[in-house]
């Protein structure tokens, strides 16, 4: 049974001693010593420099869902707002097959670009642990979301709004899939620092614990992730003042048409300064190698993995029960930011100048409240799970507060103080989910498996974020008023649910013991005898 606070990093006395040495090497016909080797190998070639550190963080800078891609932010808000005007005083719109609301067509957009993730994941993330040519699908996937950003100056009038929709679908496609295979990098940079190598040198040495070798890891994870999400919340709050005069200069708040530009050019903007902040990473990045296929290509190499990863899984019984929690909270948080945004730009009328407001309030929250996270947890030494379990209270008092504006018009996201609210409590409380969601899923990850195994949780996460924009949309399209608000008691029951599931049956430690039988059932270092 988890619990929300610290579990105990302070190892006994015993822990302290050499344990028993797990690995045999054969020196000579006639004789074995017994000698630990580290998790974790550490070739000189690709250590991990701070160039290439800064390179990462740089990527993130651009991979924000600023521009295209993010429910709160200008390329959505684009697309309702040709929808919007579109619809006129009728509110609908033929789309997929019937009349729909705008709420309802950007719930079943985001379904639809969900479900073409998962087949993209599936195919390509089988076989991204093999070889080195990982980053070259990083790049090509980055290209494709440049060119749909710059599509947009082409798309900025409300009979388009069929082709807004499809820069929106396919935008969220691209941005989910370079975000993850550039998250899934994070473990092997961590990994191949030089303070990652003198930890594995005192564990060789029998000067620590694996447990303090573990924590070792799961601390240095943490920093990268944590602090690469602060560094793109500072790079933002540099960017939004740039946008801010842009929208100035444009003049949006003139009419509807300057603004329907204005929203083209900024997406187009972001865009342009997501492919300068990219391109140290696409450079600076070690070709560290994966896997080897062992004389199979990497295609036939990579569905082997994931036939045997399908049927291993099960052993990795904490690895599913984090699956399953993070379907489930994944599902409510996503489809909540999306109903909240459809709500916010309803409130704001689709203004941009006000949206670049909310935006810079929200970022700034989120720079403080992620850095806020991570001081914590290094400060008072917490787990990765406590920090979790955090976010996931934050994630249902911010559903208790829409549902409870199903019954009145007082609160519960209604109002525009209530917005200017939702984006400071956001940033500072639920935006580390963003973070530390990802850490928990190298948690759970087998050495050596992190892009198969990042591929796997995002199908998850889309396939979840598809089940509940649609639910959502039929909870409003059934209700007799069409109240944008009345997901939220599907929302608040899901969130509830997947946190009480995380909390009773995650066991952080236990999966840490059945990832080292796993590779040791592969033939891994983590687990493997060499006699």
């Amino acid at each position: 049974m988890a619990s929300l606070t610290s579990a105990s990093n302070h190892p006994s006395r015993d822990e302290h001693k050499p344990e028993k040495l797990n690995v045999v090497q054969e020196l000579d016909e006639d004789t074995d010593v017994e000698q630990r080797v580290a998790p974790d190998q550490i070739d000189d070639n690709f250590r991990t420099t701070r160039w290439e550190i800064w390179a990462y963080y740089a990527y993130y800078i651009g991979n924000n869902g600023l521009s295209l891609f993010t429910n709160t932010d200008f390329a959505p808000t684009a697309c309702q707002n040709l929808l919007s005007q579109a619809a006129g005083d009728q509110g609908t719109l033929y789309f997929a097959g019937k009349q729909r609301s705008i709420d309802s067509i950007v719930l079943l957009s985001n379904g639809i670009s969900f479900a073409i993730q998962v087949v993209l994941f599936l195919i390509i993330g089988s076989f991204a642990d093999f070889g080195n040519w990982r980053p070259n699908i990083l790049i090509v996937l980055s290209v494709v979301a440049y060119a749909i950003g710059f599509a947009w100056l082409g798309v900025h009038e409300a009979d388009k709004w069929h082709v807004g929709v499809g820069l929106y679908i396919v935008g969220l496609i691209a941005y989910q899939t370079t975000l993850t295979f550039w998250t899934a990098a994070f473990p092997g940079l961590a990994r191949n620092t030089k303070e990652m190598k003198d930890v594995a040198e005192q564990y060789v040495a029998g000067s620590i614990s694996r447990d303090e070798y573990d924590h070792a890891d799961t601390m240095k994870r943490s920093q990268l992730a944590n602090i690469a999400f602060y560094v793109q919340s500072v790079g933002e709050l540099f960017v939004l003042p740039v946008i801010v005069g842009i929208m100035f200069a444009l003049n949006v708040d003139a009419s509807e048409q300057n603004n329907n530009w204005g929203l083209s050019v900024l997406i187009a903007f972001a865009s342009g300064v997501w492919l300068l902040v990219s391109l140290p990473w696409f450079v600076l990045e070690k070709r560290r190698p994966g896997q080897d296929p062992q004389g199979s290509n990497i295609v036939v190499a990579g569905l082997k993995q994931l036939v045997h990863a399908a049927r291993q899984v099960w052993k990795l019984k904490q690895s599913v029960i984090y699956l399953i929690g993070y379907f489930l909270l994944g599902d409510s948080l996503n489809t909540t930011v999306t109903v909240i945004s459809t709500l916010q730009n309803s409130i704001v009328s689709y203004n941009t100048l006000q949206l670049t407001y909310l935006l810079l309030v929200g970022i700034a929250a989120q720079a403080v409240g992620i850095y806020a996270f991570w001081y914590a947890q290094k400060r008072l030494n917490l787990s990765t799970k406590t920090m979790f379990n955090l976010i996931a209270i934050a994630i249902i008092l911010l559903d208790g507060w829409g549902m409870i504006g199903i019954w009145t018009q007082k609160f519960g996201f209604h109002h525009l103080w209530e917005v200017w609210l939702y984006q400071a409590y956001y940033g500072l409380f639920v935006c580390p989910w963003y973070s530390y969601s990802q850490i928990m899923i190298s948690e759970v990850t087998p050495r050596g498996h992190e892009f198969l195994f990042f591929s796997l949780f995002s199908i998850v996460g889309k396939t979840s974020s598809f089940i509940g924009p649609l639910v959502s949309s039929a909870i409003i399209d059934a209700s007799p008023s069409g109240n944008s608000s009345m997901p939220f008691y599907f929302l608040f029951a899901l969130s509830v649910l997947s946190f009480g599931f995380l909390v009773a049956f995650l066991d952080l430690g236990v999966s840490r013991e059945e990832q080292r039988g796993f590779l040791k059932g592969r033939g891994g270092l983590d687990g493997e005898e060499l006699e």
